[in-house]
């Protein structure tokens, strides 16, 4: 059994050696539960080895002194550790290397003395660390920086005196720190402990417990709780600095720095910003008392050298000192060139360059032409002398060169930065939709470096090989002769080495289908004076437009006619002069259909009360109207101004004989009503102020046509002949008319503004609000002087920030473009013809400006300052009894509604030929005297003396003549004019020049196309978003296509009182400045002396100084309390010993005179909140005191006029515009846009490449070309800049090439010949001869609008009887052409089933050729006729056969081609 017990004995004792090896059994004595092996009180002197998957192990209570290196190998398991009440002495680096899991770690109350700096790397997992009753006196600073995740650190009852900062630094999961009983020195070099101590306790995250042994006096004390004045800190201060030094190559330098401080400062040196290392370079030492020696200096050594001493209370540093190195002078070399890089827009970019010399070189660079580098944060040099550049852009291309100077020698290097950009678009295709048969082209164009390449594709498919698909040199797409399957989607894909772009657009293609009548008109026979409505309405594919035609004239949208949108011909009070024969025509792309009718007006024998009175009535109207009106113009013209309202009344009286002769006929008619009216006034049981009333009651129908026609009222009903396609395809008329084709006088000049809102007067129809003193909402209005004095007129002014004078001066110039009011002829009232200045009553035309009682301004007693009434359009107000019952009263716009530049062209025949030099045939404008530049005038006005002229002490040269009539009135606008006229004739010569076979009409249509579009342009895309801001811009949308239906027509509220907020931009002084932009020597001009002034222009430098003024001075800022400057309310037109003129007080008494309705209603419109008190308007008008003003003048909010209310709204940020102002403006600029047929971004009014040059178009450019001499302008004229910096060369201001307007065929003889012996060519060009683009789809258009004409060859030098040969055989064929329209008139009022146009009888059902391209059948009483399409032909010289429809090829060889 012995035996047996030993060997049982024996076996256990291997197991027990074996256990280490296997390590998956537990040790010996030693308790094993799962993953716990617990091994205490077992005396152990080593760890011993324990399964892998331990987790946790409890070795308390051993022998263990050391701890072995990879005693804890592969237990990457173990979660805690506890090796407490042990006798450890030291912690060895990595000595738990493995336990990349450990959690807890106990090891307090052992013989630990010291800890190696890596001890506890490898425990990333570490949560709390225990080393508490233990000898430790030092810490290396490193030791706790393994330890991401510890949140428990216990050492108190060790040994530790000092703690070197950063210690526990990088502990900030940390949330609990005892270092209390321990044998802390709390010195100076303790202080960022109470740092690390304070943000704990301030946090909230941590607790810590640190307390001091020494000094006696703090013992026990919280570290935290230490200041530095209670443990004397003191900042380090120099005692001794260094020295510049100047070595050569092998010598010793020696830099003294000597400091004090408590604790001794550590002093450290500094070169060039850097700190050295003594360890990296041992020539480099540091001695005991901080002198730095560098022995065996080189090169390298020299530079800017600088001490730093430094304490735990502070840093200092010495001044910086110089190591200059001095060896053989040797010339620049470079070390590194820069090179030839690419970079994208976006990133960074450096071109490094670095060279060596004796004296080292300083390295700057510039631009490859030699100028500097911009200023600009992202461009910087690096301290080895590279060229950054961060966040490049494509300004940033191109050519830099890299000087290296020293005072031997300048050497240089040049690289190029090469800029590319992923290919971006800037036009995008549109959806289209078209019908079959017609051309469509997407546009598509995109910007990039390299220059991207344009691709198209169907549905992500390659496009159909064929002729008809063609991708443009602009990257448009053009599909010739669109069918139904060219349906679908079309990619737009833009290439290049960097990148890709694509974008998208729909194409639908709908079928065609010629209009077909639905209802038709019969033969009417109507009474006098009723109102007639013709039916007529038509269906088709696309749906037709209906037009009528009165007697072979097409009829308008007026008063008298209304064309329904059902087609439907409304005549409204039918007389004799509106019986005949009309016709409604329904016309699409693919063709047209006609049908007419006859009407008949019976006149029975009636009479009306006031008819006795008729006769003579309108004989005394005429003869006071006249003597009123002859009186004005004897007193105006015959004479000089005496007043501020003879020059107001000079400068707007009309210049146009037409306009003059319609305002005359609408005062005759209104004066012969009101002497009827007086006659008849005590026995008429009617309220003849009543809004109801009908002038019909007072007269009857065939005498209120003998009043419309004396008067001249019926004779200037417009009609308008818009059948010159040739023509108007593609040019504008002077007045407006045949813009939008539907409705010819849309926008035309001498019509009705349009309206917003129903106009608000007294009676309901033609007296002004506050002209007989009612009362409105309890108070009644105030007179518009006070407003101004009260509200408007400021003598301060606030220069505006951002924006130049010019910024005014173009919205002037552009509103002279836009508007003009009519005003009545006469300044004397018509009933006894007493100047209106003078009586101070409301008495037709008069409508004086009363003068508050005490007014400071008032000189001699005058009781008013001059102003008569708006002259009414014919039909409305009390003229309107010839539409049978009450329109209220219109005003009269002089002018086009368009951007067109009629303030350069005029705005009707007549104007326009005043200015035209047509002897000339080039295309000119007249020009007047030419000064020392070399650049001409405008010219002289001709005629009586003039309000130029008024001042007999100053010079006496007359007004210059332009488009405008205005032009003169002050001399920053008659620059403008100067600017533009010239323009006109640079453009125009350069057009003659490429294109030496077009007459002087063609010449003279395309530049004026092309300036009207520059001014297009400037004013969208550059006024406009100033005036607008982001907002407004956003309100006004982008330009989608022309809308015929909207109506281009200027606003009444816009012209009125909307636009006139350009006044308060203006500034008291126009400045004159000098090529130096430095004031001329005949200084500035107060605004009052700049009026009606041309002779400053002549005699004083001509118009630059002006020019340089309105770029080189800041506009006046819009503030709510300072509005029009005193120039404008206190001495507009002023003269001497009379009132001068309030333009404030104008302009609210014109709101009135017009019928404006208040603010308030404005406010509706514009979806703002309504009011019922001023408090209420707080959101929009901030100021209290301006809303008190308001109170105090209107009482009412509801009573507040437009115009002042308009001015005192607070600014929308980024704009220069109130909310309602904003409304307003945005409304009509959008329909001046949008109903524009003429626009210059509508396809088809110009090529893509004509349209991309006048793209090109700034303001900046035309005072380049046009001004005296000007060399220097900012790139955007409207936006301030600092002279000269802000200034650039006119070199760099980018030109519009012309080139693209010349004609690109082999025979020109034929293009752009207007002009010939008669009008019967006029418009005529060959299709052979046609531009692909000119020659558009639908071909029926085409046919109607171009004429063929003989290709054959003539000679160059006729003989003058061939010519007159030519007259005779021309006027012969006009004869001709007069006896078949006379021959059409006699055949529509025969009984026939259908009339053609050459007055030919045919039977209902027959078909006939019209023309070999044309087919017409009669069919119910109205003809429909088919136009073929011709497809395009290849070759350059197709040929016409007579019979034929389309041109046809000849050559084999052409057409095999």
């Amino acid at each position: 059994m012995a035996g047996a017990g030993s060997w049982l004995y024996l076996t256990a004792g291997l197991l027990v050696v074996a256990l280490p090896q296997l390590s998956h059994s537990c040790p010996s004595r030693c308790l094993c539960f799962r993953t716990t092996v617990r091994c205490m009180h077992l005396m152990l002197e080593s760890v011993p080895a324990v399964p892998p998957h331990t987790t946790i192990l409890d070795l308390r209570f051993n022998r263990i002194k050391d701890i072995q290196t990879g005693a804890f190998k592969h237990l990457k398991n173990l979660n805690t550790l506890l090796l407490n009440n042990n006798q450890i002495k030291r912690i060895p680096s990595e000595a738990f290397k493995d336990l990349e899991n450990l959690k807890y770690l106990y090891l307090y109350k052992n013989e630990i003395q010291s800890i190696d700096r890596q001890a506890f790397k490898g425990l990333a997992s570490l949560e709390q660390l225990y080393l508490h009753f233990n000898q430790i006196e030092t810490l290396e600073p490193e030791s706790f920086n393994y330890l991401p995740k510890l949140e428990r650190l216990f050492l108190h009852n060790n040994r530790i005196t000092h703690l070197v900062p950063g210690t526990f630094s990088q502990l900030e999961s940390m949330k609990r720190l005892r270092l209390d009983s321990n044998a802390l020195h709390c010195d100076c070099e303790i202080l960022w402990l109470a740092d690390l101590l304070k943000i704990y306790s301030e946090s909230g995250n941590a607790q810590a417990a640190a307390t001091c042994e020494y000094p006696r006096r703090l013992q026990g004390r919280s570290v935290s709780t230490i200041t530095p004045s209670e443990l004397n800190c003191e900042r380090p201060r120099i005692t001794s600095e260094p020295q510049d030094v100047d070595v050569t190559f092998g010598n010793t330098v020696y830099f003294t720095c000597r400091a004090e401080g408590n604790p001794k400062p550590e002093i450290i040196w500094l070169r060039n910003n850097n700190e050295l290392s003594m360890k990296d370079d041992s020539r480099l030492n540091l001695l005991n008392d901080g002198t730095l020696m560098i022995q065996n200096t080189k090169e390298t050594d020299q530079g800017i050298y600088q001490c730093m001493a430094k304490n735990v209370a502070g840093e200092v540093k010495t001044h910086e000192v110089t190591l200059r190195y001095y060896g053989t002078p040797a010339t620049p070399t470079f070390v590194i060139q820069p090179q030839n890089t690419e970079v994208l827009v976006g990133e960074s970019v450096t071109l490094e360059c670095s060279a060596t010399g004796q004296p080292h070189p300083r390295v700057t660079w510039t631009r490859g032409d030699r100028t500097p580098l911009p200023s600009d944060p992202r461009i910087n040099i690096t301290p080895s002398g590279g060229l950054y550049i961060q966040n490049v852009n494509q300004d940033d291309a191109g050519e830099y060169t890299c000087f290296a100077t020293n005072s031997v020698e300048t050497i240089h290097s040049t690289a190029y930065i090469i800029v590319q950009a992923v290919p971006q678009f800037t036009v995008v295709p549109q959806d289209r939709n078209v019908f079959e048969g017609h051309t469509v082209d997407f546009h598509c164009e995109a910007q990039g470096n390299p220059k991207p390449v344009i691709a198209w594709t169907k549905g992500g498919n390659q496009l159909s090989v064929d002729r008809r698909h063609q991708v443009l040199s602009s990257g448009t797409l053009r599909i010739l002769r669109v069918a139904l399957h060219d349906q679908g989607q079309y990619e737009c894909q833009a290439v290049n080495i960097v990148g890709s772009k694509s974008t998208a657009a729909q194409l639908i293609v709908q079928t065609r289908v010629t209009p077909v009548f639905a209802t038709v008109p019969n033969d009417m026979t109507v009474e006098v004076g009723t109102d007639v409505q013709i039916p007529c309405s038509s269906q088709g594919d696309p749906l037709p437009i209906i037009t009528w035609n009165k007697d072979g004239i097409q009829v308008t949208e007026s008063g008298k006619f209304h064309i329904s949108p059902h087609g439907y011909l409304a005549i409204r009070d039918a007389g004799l002069a509106d019986q005949g024969r009309y016709e409604c025509v329904a016309r699409n792309p693919i063709g047209y259909s006609s049908v007419s009718m006859v009407l008949s007006v019976l006149v029975p024998e009636v009479s009306r009360t006031g008819d006795p009175f008729v006769a003579t009535s309108i004989i005394e109207a005429i003869a006071t109207v006249d003597r009123a009106i002859n009186s004005t113009r004897t007193h105006l013209f015959d004479s000089r101004p005496r007043s501020p309202g003879d020059l107001l009344a000079l400068f707007r009286y009309p210049r146009d004989p037409y306009t003059v002769e319609q305002a005359r006929a609408a005062e005759i008619f209104e004066r012969t009503l009101q002497l009827i009216q007086d006659h008849v006034q005590s026995g008429l049981m009617v309220d003849l102020n009543g809004t109801s009333y009908h002038y019909n009651d007072l007269v009857s129908p065939q005498y209120l046509n003998m009043i419309a026609n004396l008067s001249g009222c019926a004779t200037h009903r417009r009609i308008n002949n818009c059948s010159n396609m040739c023509f108007h395809q593609k040019y504008r008329t002077h007045d407006g008319t045949c813009n939008n084709l539907q409705h010819p006088m849309w926008g035309a000049s001498l019509t009705a503004f349009e309206r917003l809102l129903k106009s608000v007067y007294e009676n309901g129809f033609n007296l002004p609000r506050g002209i007989s003193g009612r009362i409105y909402n309890g108070f009644p209005l105030p007179l518009p002087r006070l407003v101004s004095t009260t509200l408007i007129g400021t003598h301060t002014i606030t220069p505006d920030e951002q924006f130049t004078h010019m910024l005014m001066q173009w919205g002037q110039f552009l509103d002279h473009d836009l508007d003009s009011t009519v005003v009545a002829l006469s300044q004397a009232r018509f009933s006894d013809g007493q100047d209106c200045s003078v009586v101070c009553t409301n008495d037709a035309p008069c409508f004086p400006i009363m003068v508050p009682p005490n007014d400071p301004r008032v000189r001699n007693n005058a009781r008013c300052m001059s102003m008569v009434r708006s002259s009414p359009v014919c039909g409305s107000g009390m003229t309107s009894l010839l539409m049978n019952s009450v329109y209220p009263r219109e005003q009269m716009n002089q002018l086009t509604s368009y951007i067109d530049a009629s303030n350069v062209y005029g705005s009707s025949d007549h104007e326009s030929n005043e200015i035209r030099d047509s002897a000339s045939h080039r295309g000119l404008l007249k020009q007047g005297i030419v000064q020392r530049s070399g650049k001409p005038l405008l010219p002289f006005a001709t005629g009586p003396p003039t309000e130029c002229m008024r001042d007999e002490n100053e010079s006496p040269i007359p007004c210059f003549l332009a488009g405008d009539h205005r032009a003169n009135e002050q001399l920053g606008l008659t620059s403008m004019h100067t600017l533009w006229f010239r323009e006109h004739n640079r453009i125009a010569t350069e057009l003659l020049r490429l294109n030496p076979h077009w007459d002087g009409d063609t010449i003279y249509h395309e530049t004026r196309k092309i300036v009207g579009a520059q001014m297009q342009h400037i004013t969208y895309s550059h006024w406009l978003p100033k005036i607008f801001g982001d907002v407004g811009m956003k309100m006004l949308g982008e330009y989608k296509s022309y809308d015929p239906n909207v109506n281009a027509g200027i606003l009444n509220e816009f012209a009125t009182a909307a636009f006139r907020f350009g006044h308060t931009l203006i500034n008291p002084i126009l400045y004159r400045l000098d090529e130096k932009f430095e004031p001329i020597p005949q200084g500035h001009v107060p605004l009052h002396r700049a009026f009606f002034s041309p002779f400053r222009i002549v005699n004083e430098g001509g118009i630059d100084p002006l020019l340089r003024g309105l770029i080189g001075v800041a506009a006046k800022m819009r503030v709510t309390s300072q509005l029009l400057n005193t120039e404008l309310t206190e001495k507009l037109f002023s003269m001497a010993h009379a009132v001068a003129l309030d333009l404030a007080a104008l302009n609210v008494q014109r709101g009135r005179d017009h019928g404006i309705p208040p603010y308030h209603d404005f406010r509706v419109f514009c979806n703002l909140s309504t009011v019922q008190t001023f408090d209420d308007l707080r959101n929009e008008i901030k100021n209290p005191d301006v809303r008190e003003k308001l109170k105090r003048l209107y009482g009412s909010p509801l009573n507040i006029d437009l115009f002042p209310a308009l001015m005192v709204e607070d600014l929308i940020p980024g704009s220069r515009l109130g909310p309602t102002l904003m409304c307003l403006l945005t409304t009509q600029f959008r329909n001046i846009r949008d109903g524009d047929r003429f626009w210059y971004e509508n396809p088809g009014v110009f090529t893509a490449a004509q349209l991309t040059q006048i793209k090109q178009t700034s303001l900046a450019r035309v005072l380049c070309d046009n001004g005296d001499n000007i060399t220097k302008v900012q790139h955007d004229l409207f936006r301030v800049a600092e002279f000269p910096h802000g200034y650039v060369s006119c070199k760099n201001i980018a030109k519009m090439d012309l080139r693209v307007w010349q004609d690109c065929c082999e025979d020109c003889r034929t293009r752009g010949q207007f002009s010939t012996f008669s009008n019967h060519f006029r418009g005529k060009r060959s299709t052979e001869h046609s531009y692909k683009e000119d020659n558009k789809e639908p071909s029926s258009l085409l046919n109607q609008s171009v004429n063929t004409t003989c290709n054959t060859e003539q000679p160059k030098n006729l003989p003058h009887v061939n010519d007159f040969k030519e007259f005779v055989l021309d006027m012969q064929k006009t004869i001709t052409g007069l006896r078949k329209q006379i021959k059409k008139l006699e055949s529509r009022l025969s009984n026939t089933d259908c009339t053609d146009e050459t007055g030919e009888s045919h039977s209902t059902k027959e078909k006939w050729n019209k023309d070999a391209c044309t087919k017409c059948e009669c069919y119910n009483g109205h003809i429909t006729c088919f136009v073929k399409s011709c497809p395009p032909v290849n070759c350059s010289r197709p040929q016409r056969i007579e019979g034929v429809c389309c041109p046809v090829c000849t050559d084999d060889k052409i057409q095999s081609t």
